[in-house]
C-alpha cells in the first residue's frame, strides 16, 4: 500500500490518498498547504478541493482522466451549479461517474465541500 499526501499536511489520523493494487482511494477537502482550511465562499473552497484532488492523483502517478468514481458532499445542495462550473475546469467528457449529496455538516466547521474519489492508476 502506498500512502499519499498531495502536498497537504497531516491533519488527523487519516491519509489523503492510498493506492493499492493500482486503485487510488482519496478524500479531499479545501485544505491549504499550511494546514488551515479554506472557509471562505463556496467557489474558493471548491477550487482548492479540486486542486487537492488533482495533486493526490498526480502524486499517485495518474491524471484526472484516471478518475472513475467521485462522490461530492455539499453542505448546501444549492451549491451544485457552482460546483458543476468548477468541475468542468478539471474534468471533460467522458466524465467520471459521480454522485452529489447534500449533507448537514462536515467535520470542520464552515467547510462546504468534500470530494471522495477512486482512480485506476496504471504505473506500468
Amino acid at each position: 500500500m502506498k500512502v499519499l499526501s498531495g502536498n497537504m499536511p497531516e491533519v488527523g489520523p487519516l491519509s489523503h490518498g492510498v493506492v493499492k493494487n493500482g486503485v487510488l482511494h482519496t478524500a479531499v477537502v479545501p485544505l491549504k498547504e499550511d494546514g488551515t482550511f479554506e472557509t471562505g465562499d463556496f467557489e474558493a473552497q471548491a477550487e482548492l478541493a479540486f486542486q487537492n484532488l488533482q495533486a493526490v492523483v498526480e502524486e499517485a502517478g495518474g491524471t484526472l482522466e484516471d478518475v472513475v468514481q467521485v462522490t461530492i458532499y455539499l453542505t448546501d445542495i444549492r451549491d451544485t451549479p457552482k460546483m458543476n462550473e468548477v468541475w468542468k475546469k478539471y474534468f471533460s467528457k467522458p466524465y467520471p461517474n459521480r454522485a452529489t449529496l447534500g449533507i448537514t455538516a462536515l467535520t470542520v466547521p464552515d467547510l462546504k465541500i468534500e470530494i471522495v474519489a477512486t482512480a485506476m492508476i496504471d504505473n506500468n
